[in-house]
């Protein structure tokens, strides 16, 4: 990214810290942060009254966490909860939204990167279905 990206992005920026167990954000409440994990390990879970609870990934340093706020409803898809304690940089999407509609360049390398977040959402989505499928054809 340019650096003029990168110099707005870090004004938008808060440090935050999570204590084992604590929640981000729950599937269903609105979304309007994006995480840059820091340190630590953060569980990306999936959540079904019928089932429970299922880890979807483990995210750590270097993992970027959060991109319902880019779409309607703008409501988080997942729960995200700290697995053990971890800081993280939080940006508030909301002005990261607004901007890369004002700043059609801005707004084209920030939505490269998030694609790149949900290609590797989606993939690991995948390999979960499959575990659990198979686990449970060991299983019957």
């Amino acid at each position: 990214m340019k650096p003029e990206h990168l110099e707005f992005m870090a004004r938008c920026a808060t440090e935050a810290t999570f204590k084992r167990e604590d929640i981000l954000f729950r599937e269903g409440e609105p979304a309007s942060k994006f995480y840059l994990i820091q340190s630590g390990r953060i569980g990306l879970e999936a959540h079904e009254p019928a089932d429970g609870t299922v880890l979807v990934q483990n995210l750590g340093a270097g993992d970027v966490l959060g991109w319902s706020w880019l779409f309607p409803p703008f409501i988080w898809h997942f729960q995200a909860r700290a697995l053990e304690p971890s800081t993280a940089i939080v940006l508030n999407g909301a002005h990261l939204l607004v901007a890369a509609e004002r700043n059609p360049g801005f707004g084209y390398e920030l939505m490269k990167r998030v694609a790149q977040v949900l290609v590797q959402r989606l993939q690991a989505t995948r390999k979960q279905l499959l575990r659990q499928h198979i686990e449970s054809i060991m299983e019957g």
